[in-house]
């Protein structure tokens, strides 16, 4: 069945454990491919993202084994480098292997990557920083090509702090010869995931908290064993269903300091939020209050991956919000869904205008990608009566569990 019902309208109250970060594990399995040897991955979130990036590794002879949350990726012999475009269409971060088959062969051929249509996100970044490493770049009929008989390292500036191209090249450094140095590159955690399971296999690593990254490169990565770290838009999502329904809840494994912008918006809001090493409580009581103006940015700014969750919040928030997103020109696809639930807003330009209504309905509604979807489900938390979340096959790509992560936190679904 691709939907999801929810009966709304009533308070959440419970406890959940936050699942493996799907904005972690995708790189770090394309880092994999490096190790000639193997790698065992724990805490990974059994998504749709995740069985298509095995189906990536696959295709270039990686053995790869998936039991419980343990992935174990055996990459001695990698026997292509050409990725199926079947799977690579499927998912935007598909991108992210050109740099590790690079780093590891040399080559790789890849048609240009899909996944959600929330924006443009070309990928000149990638390609220019590439070229700069000594790669040669030719394109057949939409299939992409890279080469390098070596790679070098070099000067990578990066004209805008994109996740994707800081990981692309740090992948392609790790093994490429001298020093590599990108500059303004992103700060997001999920970097700093992928630079510690480097170093752990091997990799000579150094960042700062600017935002520039120095690779020297080493002549092979070693057989590692990694945790991937818990997953901070699922916890922000269901934070902002909290700030949407009321209750009072506790995200288990939640790490309070990768939200610090979300949380600072939620206090704003009225949440009572309380940070441990254990995770993160918040009780929410009555309706949130408005947001006058808040614009999405890179790390450690508002992301945009909780923008959607964070609408959904203030459709039912006492008085006038403003949100701006600066970051994809997309993202607001999911205006029209909440509408149908009788959220009052309007789309002017990159921004939206919320009017907060005292309560949402039920209805059915449609998803047209990942962080909407689940935007729509929070939205439906709140809303009185019976709500429809058609395509839910979008939600299934970044959330592991949902419905079972609802039902703990008191939310009938």
């Amino acid at each position: 069945m691709d939907s999801i019902h929810i009966c709304g309208g009533y308070p959440l109250c419970g406890e959940t454990r936050i699942q493996g970060s799907k904005n972690a594990v995708l790189p770090v399995l394309a880092a994999t491919v490096l190790v000639n040897g193997i790698s065992t991955l724990y805490n990974c979130p059994k998504i749709a993202d995740v069985q298509c990036m095995i189906k990536l590794l696959e295709s270039t002879g990686c053995r790869v084994t998936w039991k419980g949350d343990t992935i174990t990726v055996d990459a001695c012999h990698i026997s292509s480098t050409s990725l199926p475009g079947e799977y690579v269409s499927r998912m935007r971060s598909s991108v992210i292997l050109m740099g590790a088959l690079l780093g590891r062969e040399g080559q790789v051929s890849i048609s240009y990557p899909g996944g959600c249509v929330i924006g443009k996100r070309p990928i000149d970044m990638h390609l220019e920083a590439f070229a700069r490493m000594g790669v040669a770049l030719t394109e057949t009929c939409g299939v992409l090509t890279a080469r390098a008989q070596t790679l070098t390292g070099g000067s990578i500036p990066l004209a805008f702090p994109s996740v994707g191209a800081t990981e692309n090249v740090i992948l392609a450094a790790a093994l490429a010869g001298g020093e590599t140095v990108i500059c303004g590159g992103a700060q997001e955690p999920e970097i700093g995931a992928l630079c510690e399971f480097l170093i752990q296999a091997g990799a000579d690593i150094c960042r700062d908290g600017d935002g520039t990254v120095v690779v020297r490169g080493v002549p092979a990565l070693h057989t590692v064993t990694y945790r991937i770290p818990p997953d901070r838009i699922v916890a922000g999502t269901y934070l902002m269903g909290c700030m949407a329904a009321g209750g009072q809840i506790f995200l288990r494994g939640a790490d309070g300091g990768q939200l610090g912008a979300a949380l600072t918006v939620i206090r704003q809001m009225g949440g009572v939020c309380t940070c441990c090493p254990e995770g993160i409580g918040l009780v929410m009581e009555g309706r949130p209050a408005a947001v006058a103006c808040l614009k999405t940015a890179v790390y450690p700014g508002f992301p945009t991956d909780l923008q959607s969750q964070l609408l959904a919040a203030l459709t039912v928030a006492k008085g006038e919000s403003v949100i701006e997103e600066t970051v994809f020109e997309n993202r607001f696809r999911v205006v029209p869904e909440l509408v149908r639930m009788g959220a009052q807003m309007k789309t002017e330009g990159n921004r939206v205008r919320i009017c907060g209504v005292e309560r949402l309905h039920g209805a059915c509604v449609t998803a047209q990608e990942l962080r909407g979807g689940a935007a729509l489900c929070m939205a439906a938390l709140a809303a009185h009566g019976d709500s429809r979340i058609c395509n839910r096959h979008f939600i299934d790509r970044g959330y592991a569990s949902l419905e079972a992560d609802i039902r703990s936190l008191g939310g009938r679904i």
